[in-house]
């Protein structure tokens, strides 16, 4: 019998699973019709990927060999979409984050802190040279030249100064930028194991879409062997129907023996096996299933023919 609640789960992890294929083929693609392709060879990708396992666990083993190959082959492209997606899906969320945070825009500088420096060198060129020279006559005017020279020295420093501010406010800003960019979790993972956000990224994407798919696998395979065991069983329980009868009226017409008191849990667990189709409701078969005694067998087979499951 078939679990609703397997199959449910294993429906929505198919249906993850084909979104994010549809998403990263949708980005990969450039024209509508590229685009198309695209998606329809990652639907196929990951249909086949979740179902092969469950298909061909009854072939022969040559068909076994050949599907398993096929099956690598699906999860390897399954997983390089998944791992796509993720990768964009943490990008565009970086820069929704970047953006949504005010970055006040620092003022550009004039000139060039290179520019600045070495007419600053000259500067001090020239007033070193004028610092060297001897007063013979004309102090007044050499001093002049050297209180000229020192205050264009201090503007100079001045402008260096404010051209550094204003490069340290631009580090600072980008700095800031990327650390909105990077998930907060990731960050600290790649600083903590000491990598690279990048790579822990690649690693995490990796990680879910080897989960999303193995579940996915193994829910599709418990799902589709319930429905071939069901079928095959209901044949089989009623061909036993008419030798059931004839048990039970053969088993009337003798004397009830005395029996042990039958266990309420007992009793329960046999109706849910008899109800899943995991045993048939026959004497022969429930000794079999609990390994009682031929009287404690025929007391519980008569309490599932008063419960209507017989």
């Amino acid at each position: 019998m078939i679990r609703p609640s397997c199959l449910v789960l294993a429906v929505g992890a198919t249906g993850t699973a084909v979104c994010l294929s549809v998403l990263a083929a949708w980005q990969r693609g450039g024209s509508l019709p590229e685009r198309l392709v695209w998606v329809s060879i990652g639907i196929v990708l990951v249909v086949s990927a979740h179902l092969l396992p469950a298909l061909v666990r009854e072939s022969p083993y040559r068909a076994r060999a050949v599907a398993g190959v096929l099956w690598l082959g699906c999860m390897v492209a399954v997983g390089y979409g998944h791992v796509t997606f993720f990768l964009l899906a943490q990008r565009h969320a970086g820069e929704l984050r970047a953006s949504a945070v005010p970055v006040a825009e620092p003022v550009p500088a004039s000139r060039s802190l290179t520019a600045v420096m070495a007419e600053r060198a000259g500067v001090i060129a020239r007033l070193a040279a004028i610092n060297m020279q001897r007063c013979t006559g004309n102090c007044t005017t050499l001093e002049a030249r050297r209180v000229t020279l020192t205050a264009r020295l201090d503007v100079l420093e001045a402008e260096a100064g404010d051209i550094r501010r204003w490069q340290s406010a631009d580090d600072r800003a980008v700095a800031r930028r990327d650390a909105l960019v990077a998930d907060p979790v990731t960050a600290r993972l790649a600083a903590l194991l000491g990598t690279t956000v990048p790579r822990m990224d690649l690693l995490s994407g990796l990680v879910f879409a080897a989960v999303l798919e193995g579940v996915a696998c193994l829910l599709w395979t418990i799902t589709l062997r319930s429905l071939p065991v069901t079928q095959s069983r209901a044949p089989a329980v009623a061909s036993q129907e008419p030798v059931t009868t004839r048990d039970a009226l053969e088993n009337d017409l003798v004397a009830p023996l005395p029996h042990p008191a039958l266990d309420d849990s007992e009793m329960i667990r046999l109706v849910q096996e008899v109800a899943a189709g995991r045993v048939r409701p026959t004497v022969a078969d429930i000794r079999r299933h609990l390994c009682c005694s031929q009287s404690r067998a025929t007391a519980l087979r008569r309490q599932l023919a008063a419960l209507d499951l017989i």
